[in-house]
């Protein structure tokens, strides 16, 4: 069985991102960029599979810079075999995204596409419903819990308001991973010796034969405002008369 996990590239969420001069986007100069968080616990899950050996293989793509390839990297010291590189110097929209996928999942013929359910630079959360509409494949969202059923059937879980929710799959299927799915480990030094050695395929979207078509255009990026200060109270009938004058009650 083999595993494909998209995974993307973005600033680390350490990081406090500062808008640029021409508010048209956010500073990355000498920031420090990481895996999507995500991304990374799709990249643990696929790994565990692995590791109790339910999966084959874990291939890991990303679309993006060629800087990129240390989060690659990174992503290989996780566990995954090896890894494809879609080469862009910009930025790319999610359908453009879950199109390129697409044409990797034509290629590779993964049994199970697992991705984060969304990135926290754009928050967009459309990725991995794009591309099991793409590919005609059924689709888990938001999953808490996956388990493998019978050798072609998974079981999803995944958290709604009023509780937990829980269906079947049948197997090629899309899958995005929540936070509480798991908790990814720490990359050990022989691992991360050994994710030197595995193999980063670069292409390109010209070499797949396709082209980017951007739908969506910035106007512009702000900073969200200052919170303001908070104000004391003496009493409940004082914080009553604030709520009211806040028209909050």
């Amino acid at each position: 069985m083999k595993i494909l996990v998209a995974m993307k590239r973005v600033v680390d969420h350490r990081v406090n991102v500062r808008v640029n001069t021409d508010k048209m986007g956010i500073d990355t100069a000498n920031v420090k960029m990481a895996i999507n968080p995500f991304c990374e616990i799709a990249i643990e899950q696929a790994v565990r599979f692995k590791e109790q050996g339910t999966a084959d293989e874990v291939v890991l793509v990303c679309i993006g810079a060629k800087d990129a390839e240390v989060q690659l990297r990174a992503g290989l010291a996780l566990g995954a075999d090896r890894a494809i590189l879609i080469k862009v110097d910009e930025e790319v929209q999610s359908l453009d995204v879950a199109k390129l996928l697409q044409i990797i999942v034509q290629e590779e013929l993964p049994d199970l596409v697992l991705l984060g359910k969304q990135a926290i630079d754009t928050d967009n959360n459309q990725t991995g419903q794009m591309l099991a509409a793409l590919t005609d494949m059924p689709q888990g969202t938001f999953a808490s819990d996956i388990v493998f059923i019978v050798p072609n059937k998974i079981k999803v879980t995944r958290e709604i308001d009023g509780g937990l929710v829980t269906f079947v799959l049948s197997l090629p299927a899309v899958v995005t991973v929540d936070l509480r799915l798991n908790t990814p480990r720490y990359t050990s030094l022989p691992n991360i010796m050994k994710a030197k050695r595995k193999i980063i395929t670069v292409t390109s979207p010209e070499a797949m034969k396709f082209s980017l078509s951007p739908r969506l255009t910035t106007l512009k990026v702000e900073p969200p405002p200052v919170r303001q200060a908070g104000v004391k109270v003496a009493d409940v009938a004082e914080l009553v008369d604030k709520l009211q004058q806040a028209k909050v009650i």
